[in-house]
Formats: C-alpha cells, sequence, structure tokens
C-alpha cells in the first residue's frame, strides 16, 4: 500500500527513464550529423552554422536518490505492516492478503495496546517519520530525484502523485485518515511552489489570475 503516494510516484520513472533514452538517441543523431557536416567541409562545401545556440539544460534521474529513499520507504513501510501483523495476531484476527491488513485497520475493530499505540502517535507526530510534514517532503523530494529537477516534468509528477493516492484510498476500502489527507494537501503546495519558482502556471494560478 501508498498511503504517501511515494510508490505510485515511482511509477512514473519507468517511463521518465524511457523518454529520457529517447531524448539520448536524438543526440546522438544530432553528433552524426556533425560528423557528416565535418566531412562535407573536408571536400569543399561550405557550411554556414546555424545564429542560433543551443542552451538547453539537460536533466537526469538522480539514481543514488531514488535508490535510497526507495530502499528506506521499503524499509519503514515493512516495518510499520510487522507491527500491525503482531499486534492483529495477537487479537486472533487472520488475513489471507496484504490487503485484508488495511481493511482490517480501516474498520476500527480492533484494540490497541499501549506499546503500539506510543510508537504510533510518535510516528505520526508532526515530526515523526510518518507526520505530514517529512511524509510530504520526502515525495516532493523523490519526485526531484526522479525528474532530475527538471520543470518541465513538475505536472507529470504531481499526476503521478495523484494516481498513487486514489490507489491508496481504494486499497484502504473508504476516505483515509485525516494526517493523509493532510499530506495530500501539503503536497500538492509543494508542487505548486516548486512550479512557481520554475515560472510555471498551474490550473490554480491561472484561476487566480482570471
Amino acid at each position: 500500500m501508498s498511503v504517501n503516494g511515494v510508490t505510485g510516484a515511482s511509477n512514473a520513472y519507468s517511463t521518465y527513464a524511457t523518454n529520457t533514452k529517447g531524448t539520448e538517441t536524438k543526440t546522438d543523431s544530432k553528433a552524426e550529423t556533425s560528423k557528416e557536416t565535418t566531412s562535407a567541409e573536408s571536400t569543399g562545401v561550405v557550411y554556414e552554422p546555424s545564429k542560433e545556440t543551443t542552451s538547453t539544460k539537460k536533466y537526469k534521474p538522480d539514481t543514488n536518490m531514488i535508490a535510497k529513499m526507495k530502499a528506506d520507504a521499503e524499509a519503514r513501510t515493512s516495518q510499520l505492516k510487522s507491527l500491525v501483523e503482531k499486534m492483529l495476531t495477537k487479537q486472533g484476527e487472520t488475513y489471507g492478503k496484504a490487503n485484508d491488513i488495511w481493511s482490517l485497520l480501516s474498520s476500527g475493530k480492533f484494540t490497541v495496546d499501549a506499546a503500539t499505540k506510543a510508537q504510533a502517535q510518535a510516528d505520526i507526530a508532526e515530526d515523526g517519520y510518518w507526520g505530514v510534514s517529512q511524509t510530504s517532503q520526502r515525495i516532493l523530494d523523490f519526485a526531484t530525484a526522479l525528474t532530475g529537477g527538471d520543470p518541465d516534468k513538475i505536472e507529470e509528477m504531481r499526476a503521478a502523485f495523484q494516481k498513487g493516492f486514489k490507489q491508496a484510498t481504494k486499497t484502504w476500502g473508504g476516505s483515509l485518515p485525516d494526517i493523509s489527507q493532510k499530506t495530500y494537501d501539503a503536497v500538492m503546495k509543494g508542487f505548486d511552489k516548486m512550479a512557481e519558482d520554475a515560472g510555471l502556471k498551474t490550473a490554480e494560478t491561472s484561476k487566480t489570475e482570471e
């Protein structure tokens, strides 16, 4: 499950990587064209260089950061699921697949021991790992790592996050907890800020200008 949407965002990586390879192929083609031009010059053909200069910045995914963040997210999620499984097992609850765990949690038909409650409260506190601030920032950092900071990919990452959030809501079996919605809002504001800093217009800013 991906309540925080990181998994949903990572699904866009394969698509982005494919697009990147396509760009590299085009670059190689330009290099070949340049070689042909040089050859033409050696045979006496006059080459008129274009007055246009290419200053397009290249963006590359931060693969090291991506791997590190994915590993951390998987470890933390596994830790959380293990805690929940132990708690439910003690209560005699059974489940046949991963989604059953979240269905049981969303139903509210369980009790929490003092130790589990204390750990959960610490994790979802404002400064906790699963708190709104840290979770939303991780998602935004992950999106930046995926795109290499390419401003043209901001909306693509926003869409990937929204897709992941919808999937998480479906898996949960209803409306997600309030903290998840607050995290969603924080991430959306973060994407808005990224777009604003890049001088891009979002649907929200367009409405404001109207």
